[in-house]
C-alpha cells in the first residue's frame, strides 16, 4: 500500500470516527456533570452513582428509602422506631436492617461500612469532620443557598435522585407529592386566601414556626398564609420564634395548629391566653400529636404525604370557626372550645 493510500485511509478512518468519539465524550462530560455536587463545603463528585450509602443527616433516610436504596447505616434522631425510620417509611426498608448511629458520628463505623457515598445533609457536622468523611467516601453536604437544616424536601430528592442515578424517579416522586397537595387544595377551595399558623407550647414557651420552617412550609404549600406578625417573624430565615405568655395574638389566624411530641398536653389546655384566642372560641384549633408532629418536622417525600392523610380533615372542619364542627384532633387533646 502506497503512502499516500495509507494517509487516505487514515484520514477516513479518523473522519468516520470522529462522530463517535465527539458523542461518546459529550455523554461522559454529560455523566460527569450529572454526578457533580456543588454545596456549602466545595463540591463533591462521584465516579458512578452510588449504591452503599450511608445516611447522616436525621432525616435523609427518608429520601432514600423512597428511593429504593436502603441505607447501609442511619443517624438516630428521636423517636423510638426499628432502625430509627419511621412508620411512614418502614415499608421501604423492604427487609433491610440498617445501622443506627447515635450520638456523635463514629468515622471508624462508616468506614467499616465501606460506603460509595455519605449523604450528611442535615447532619450538623462540622468542616472537619467532613474533611475526614471524605477521605472514607463522596460526601453531600447541603447546598449553600439553604440552611444546614433547610433543604426542601423536593431538593432533597432530587440531588439525591441525580447521587443514586435516579433522576427521573426524583421527579416522578416529586411530581407525585405536588399532585396530593393540589388535590387536597381542590377538595378544599375554602383555603384559599385564609390564614394559618403552625404553634408549639412546651416547657412554659409558647411561639410559632416560620420561614422555611418544614411545618410553616407544609401549610403554606395548602395555600395558607401565615398571619403578618409570624410573616415578619420569619424574614431573619429562623424556623421558629418564641412570643410573649401575655400575648398570643399573633396566632390567631383562621386555622391555628398545634405541634407537639407529646399526645396529652395539661400546660397547653390549660394555657390562659389560648382562650383569649378567636381560633379557641371558634373551633379552629388543630392538634398534631407525636407521630403526626414527626412527620412535619421530618419534611421529607415520604413524610410530606403521610402529614396530609392525617390532617387534611380537621384542616377542614377548622376553616369553618363553627365551633359544633368536631375537629377530631383537637377535640381528643382536650382543646375543643
Amino acid at each position: 500500500m502506497t503512502p499516500n493510500r495509507r494517509r487516505v485511509l487514515r484520514g477516513l478512518g479518523a473522519s468516520l470516527l470522529a462522530p463517535l468519539l465527539s458523542t461518546a465524550t459529550a455523554l461522559s462530560t454529560a455523566a460527569a456533570d450529572d454526578l457533580r455536587f456543588v454545596h456549602a463545603f466545595g463540591e463533591t463528585v462521584l465516579p458512578a452513582p452510588a449504591r452503599r450509602v450511608v445516611s447522616l443527616g436525621y432525616t435523609t433516610h427518608d429520601t432514600l428509602l423512597a428511593l429504593g436504596v436502603p441505607p447501609l447505616a442511619v443517624r438516630y434522631w428521636y423517636g423510638d422506631h426499628p432502625f430509627g425510620v419511621w412508620p411512614w417509611a418502614q415499608p421501604y426498608l423492604h427487609g433491610a436492617e440498617p445501622d443506627l448511629f447515635t450520638g456523635e458520628v463514629s468515622m471508624e463505623r462508616v468506614a467499616a461500612l465501606r460506603p460509595d457515598l455519605v449523604v450528611a445533609i442535615g447532619s450538623s457536622i462540622s468542616r472537619a469532620e467532613y474533611d475526614v468523611l471524605s477521605r472514607i467516601a463522596p460526601v453531600l453536604m447541603h447546598e449553600a443557598r439553604f440552611p444546614a437544616y433547610g433543604t426542601p424536601w423536593e431538593a432533597m430528592t432530587r440531588t439525591i435522585g441525580r447521587a443514586l442515578g435516579r433522576s427521573g424517579t426524583a421527579e416522578e416522586l416529586v411530581a407525585a407529592t405536588w399532585a396530593r397537595f393540589a388535590a387536597a387544595k381542590a377538595r378544599n377551595p375554602g383555603w384559599a386566601g385564609r390564614t394559618a399558623v403552625a404553634a408549639y407550647h412546651w416547657a412554659g414557651e409558647s411561639g410559632a414556626f416560620v420561614g422555611g420552617d418544614t411545618r410553616a412550609r407544609f401549610l403554606r404549600d395548602l395555600g395558607l398564609a401565615p398571619t403578618p406578625v409570624v410573616e415578619r417573624m420569619g424574614a431573619d430565615d429562623g424556623f421558629y420564634g418564641a412570643l410573649s405568655p401575655e400575648d398570643l395574638s399573633p396566632l390567631d389566624a383562621d386555622i391555628l395548629l398545634w405541634i407537639s411530641s407529646f399526645a396529652e398536653v395539661p400546660d397547653l389546655v390549660a394555657l390562659p391566653m389560648r382562650r383569649t384566642l378567636r381560633a379557641h372560641r371558634e373551633g379552629r384549633e388543630v392538634f398534631a400529636g407525636p407521630l403526626v408532629a414527626g412527620a412535619l418536622s421530618h419534611g421529607s417525600v415520604l413524610s410530606m404525604p403521610f402529614a396530609l392523610e392525617r390532617l387534611e380533615a380537621d384542616l377542614a372542619a377548622a376553616i369553618d370557626g363553627v365551633p359544633a364542627t368536631v375537629v377530631a384532633s383537637a377535640a381528643e387533646a382536650g382543646l375543643a372550645p
